[in-house]
């Protein structure tokens, strides 16, 4: 069978994580319409008759003057150069720029096989496709191009065959069963960080990090009892998290229980505390703390 492992890369907002979530056919990477909505390599795992895929889904590339940025962008790039596949996700809708094509030709510097996904395919003009892909073969990105629609679900079964098709013989690198290497308390933050992304404004969401301090499930009962901290980088900001007598957060955490509730499968009784760290994007010690590794390991 084959068996391997794919990068997924590209520029924040892509639509990078949509797109594994729908490869994978199951929900392991949080998305929003925020730029830097994954912050951490994540491993999504399709499992089919022949092949086995592990996407490798990283940070999107974003400028943006923070360390937590700076680790952002190395994890993306380390991630790219220790996997069988790169699949660079292309928002299609955005045209393509010089940016673009200095990105894509950077990751193919890698020496590592390549595929574009040009992704929202429903919601541009069918002739931009054609178009663009000439752009790319007159700039010298000969790698083959696979225009698709993750939320239409069009060409995908298309795509994850190419993809397989690039990947060596081998078995498989983790058990049939197994959709993620993260585990349930990592992605109870996750979706806490979600439900904020998708509530407040732009910038509010960018500068908060979720700490998980209680995961317990109880001796009896089918039920979960979770406490988390939301950092966030200034005291106005935290007023706005918490919202006039604490609605905005209640209905937050209420938006948030019901995504938990469903990955646990459980009921979840919730609190959360609102604190305030200066600048922590920027302070090296509290990004390790919060676990914002630099370079981490491959774990395969």
């Amino acid at each position: 069978m084959k068996s391997g492992t794919v990068a997924v890369v590209g520029k924040a907002n892509a639509g990078k994580s949509t797109l594994v979530n729908v490869l994978v056919g199951e929900k392991v990477a949080i998305v929003s319409p925020k730029p830097q909505t994954t912050r951490d390599r994540i491993l999504g795992i399709r499992n089919s008759e022949n092949a086995q895929i592990v996407f490798v889904d990283t940070p999107g590339i974003y400028k943006s003057n923070t360390v937590l940025s700076d680790v952002m962008i190395r994890t993306a790039e380390s991630s790219a150069k220790d996997v069988d596949v790169i699949l660079y996700v292309h928002d299609g809708h955005k045209g393509i720029v010089d940016s673009d094509i200095a990105l894509m030709k950077k990751f193919l510097s890698y020496g590592i096989p390549m595929m574009i996904a040009y992704t929202k395919i429903d919601i541009l003009p069918p002739e931009n496709i054609p178009s663009d892909a000439r752009k790319l073969s007159e700039e010298g990105i000969t790698c083959d191009v696979y225009p698709v629609s993750a939320r239409k679900g069009k060409n995908i079964l298309k795509l994850e065959e190419a993809i397989a098709e690039m990947l060596p013989e081998g078995e498989p690198l983790f058990p049939e069963n197994v959709l993620s290497d993260k585990s349930e308390k990592f992605m109870i933050g996750e979706i806490m960080r979600e439900k904020i992304l998708l509530k407040y404004d732009q910038e509010i969401p960018h500068g908060v990090a979720v700490l998980v301090n209680v995961f317990k499930k109880r001796e009896e009962g089918n039920i979960y009892d979770i406490d988390l901290d939301i950092i966030c980088e200034k005291a106005n900001h935290k007023a706005i998290l918490i919202g006039k007598q604490g609605k905005a957060l209640k209905e937050t955490l209420s938006f948030a229980r019901k995504d938990m509730e469903k990955l646990l499968d459980a009921k979840v009784f919730l609190t959360a505390y609102v604190k305030v760290k200066d600048d922590w994007r920027d302070r090296a010690n509290l990004l390790k703390e919060y676990g914002y590794e630099d370079n981490p390991q491959s774990d395969f």
